[in-house]
Formats: structure tokens, C-alpha cells, sequence
């Protein structure tokens, strides 16, 4: 059995003149022990409203519904009582904005010790002295003395990790990550990613990487889902998805990708998407790729696709109403 497993996830928000919005639309995927699953997309695509319906924690004007099975338990019919229970003590999670994620008028400490003594009923001292050890784990150096600090007195990338310590205080056993590495410089980046996969690799952490980048999709996870105007147009393997992708959106995200090369006569400008993502609530009867698509035909614009298997790996999807061959034969022509 998965450890976590979605199903027909949608996310409906409704704006004040009463319209509502479509912000997540039948998303299911599963997530095994000890594997990374990418979450991928440009902004807006529904990548981090899917995450927060698991643990919750929708504005006052979402409406959730589907199901989302952890470990057999629906996350999506849990009281608050219960899920508390269960967001920060069995699934961990990083926020994309670590500066405004930490309290700024508390120190680290305060707000490390918080979690333990809530749900591992510590003293304040046993939980001071894990706290540390959390820092340590994340390689702060001179974690006893700077647990009194607080976050304006980190650097960027030293607040990252500190989130990331702070998501596994309690040892569990999915770790979320929503954009961990933006607005941090690439040096940085690497080493929270390089982080990410030690805590995978030696703890057996399941890790759900929300991302629109697929650099760092390609060097830690092991699948992915591709999310475009809140639904899913690909799911595969990263092997499968990086060395045969089959969505006309992901093919733009890969090949938007710089590349380095030896060859000096390459000079090629770097491909890009065309347009912009629809705004959410707008999108029409059709593919919501369509106005972008440059494999677009008539049917894409009447009706949306299904997310069926591809012929070439059975556990892989998409959601296209054109071939797997006539999109590859267009793009080598």
C-alpha cells in the first residue's frame, strides 16, 4: 500500500462576487516509502494549493473534495483535532518563503521547542537539547549559541535549513517541500537540494518537491507529475519523463532548460513557451495548453483530454488528444 495516496483531488475557491474557481481539478497520484515524487509547473498551476488541501490548510474560501489516503486514513475527512496530529509531526512541511514562514519576534528556539512539546510532550530543556541537535543535523554551525537567534539574524540559505530542521523534529515520514530553493543563489541551492537527498537517502524521508524547476527535479526525483492550469497533462518516472516526455508542456518546460556545450558554434537562443498561463477560473471547454500548443489541432480545442496511459510505458500518463509519434516527429522535423 502507498504511504500516501490521492485521488480525484480538486480545489474550488469562490471569490467574493460569489464566481468560483477552479484552482485544482482531479489531481491523483501516490506516494511510496522512502521515494521523491516532483510536483512541476510554472506559477499558478496549482503545485502548492494541492499540497496545502492535503494538510488543511486552504484560505476560509476553498472547498476541497476527493481523497487523499495517508497511510488508509482520508487527510480530506479529518477534523482539525486530528490532522494536527498529523501535519507537523508525521508529515513535515517547508514553506516556499522562509522569512516570512518564521515568526520574526521569535527566537529559533521558541519556535522549535514548540512542536516538540506539543507533540512529543517534552520538557522545555529535553526539547531545547533535540532542537539543537536538529540544527547540527542541517550543518548550522555553532547550533547551541545561535538557537537563540532569531530569523533576521540568518542569512537566506541559513533560514532554509532552519525550516528544514525544524519539518523534521519529529522524524516523519513525508517531508513537503514548496519551492525550498527560491530566491536562494545556485551555490546555496545546491546544498539544500544536496541536503534533501541525504535526508531521503539515510532516513528513508518520502519527500513530495514542489518545483517549476526541472534541473533540480532531474537530480532528486525519482517521479514526476506535471501540473499545467491545476490539472495534470504527464505523470511518469523521472527517467521516463527526461529521456521520452510525451505533453507538448512538458517537451516547453525541457527544452527551456539552458544547456551547456562544447561546441562554439552553437548558438541557438534558448526556446521558450509561448503566451502566458490562463488565469485560474478562465479556462475553457478545451485543453488549456491549446492557445500555447504548437501541436494544437481542432479536437484540443473542443474538449479536454482525459489522463490516460502511454502506449510505450504502461505506468506512465498524459492528457493529449494528439499522438505520442506525430508531437516527436513534429518537433525532429
Amino acid at each position: 500500500m502507498p504511504l500516501l495516496e490521492v485521488k480525484d483531488l480538486s480545489v474550488r475557491f469562490t471569490r467574493r462576487e460569489g464566481k468560483p474557481v477552479d484552482a485544482v481539478q482531479r489531481v491523483s497520484f501516490s506516494l511510496e516509502a522512502g521515494r521523491t515524487l516532483g510536483i512541476v509547473g510554472e506559477s499558478g498551476s496549482g503545485k502548492s494549493q494541492t499540497v496545502m488541501a492535503l494538510l488543511g490548510l486552504l484560505a476560509g474560501n476553498g472547498k476541497v473534495s476527493g481523497e487523499a489516503r495517508y497511510r488508509g486514513d482520508n487527510l480530506l475527512a479529518m477534523n482539525e483535532a486530528a490532522l494536527n496530529r498529523i501535519r507537523g509531526d508525521r508529515i513535515g512541511m517547508i514553506f516556499q518563503d522562509p522569512m516570512t514562514s518564521l515568526n520574526p519576534f521569535l527566537t529559533i528556539e521558541r519556535q522549535m521547542t514548540e512542536t516538540l512539546q506539543l507533540h512529543r510532550k517534552m520538557s522545555r530543556r529535553e526539547a531545547r537539547r533535540r532542537a539543537i541537535e536538529a540544527l547540527e543535523s542541517v550543518r548550522i554551525p555553532d547550533a547551541a549559541r545561535r538557537v537563540g537567534m532569531y530569523p533576521h539574524e540568518f542569512s537566506g540559505g541559513m533560514r532554509q535549513r532552519v525550516m528544514i530542521a525544524m519539518a523534521l523534529l519529529s522524524g516523519p515520514e513525508i517531508l513537503i517541500a514548496d519551492e525550498p530553493t527560491t530566491a536562494l543563489d545556485v551555490t546555496v541551492q545546491a546544498q539544500i537540494i544536496e541536503l534533501l537527498r541525504e535526508l531521503n537517502r539515510e532516513r528513508g524521508t518520502a519527500i513530495i518537491l514542489i518545483t517549476h524547476d526541472m534541473g533540480v527535479v532531474a537530480g532528486l526525483c525519482d517521479d514526476v507529475m506535471v501540473m499545467y492550469a491545476g490539472q495534470t497533462v504527464e505523470q511518469a518516472s523521472a527517467a521516463t519523463l527526461f529521456a521520452a516526455p510525451t505533453h507538448p508542456y512538458t517537451l516547453g518546460l525541457l527544452n527551456a532548460l539552458p544547456r551547456l556545450t562544447d561546441d562554439s558554434d552553437d548558438d541557438r537562443p534558448l526556446q521558450t513557451i509561448p503566451g502566458n498561463p490562463p488565469l485560474p477560473g478562465e479556462v475553457g471547454a478545451g485543453c488549456a495548453f491549446a492557445p500555447r500548443c504548437a501541436y494544437c489541432i481542432d479536437a484540443c480545442r473542443e474538449s479536454g483530454p482525459a489522463l490516460v496511459a502511454t502506449a510505450n510505458d504502461p505506468e506512465a500518463r498524459r492528457a493529449c488528444h494528439r499522438p505520442v509519434g506525430e508531437i516527436l516527429e513534429a518537433q525532429h522535423v
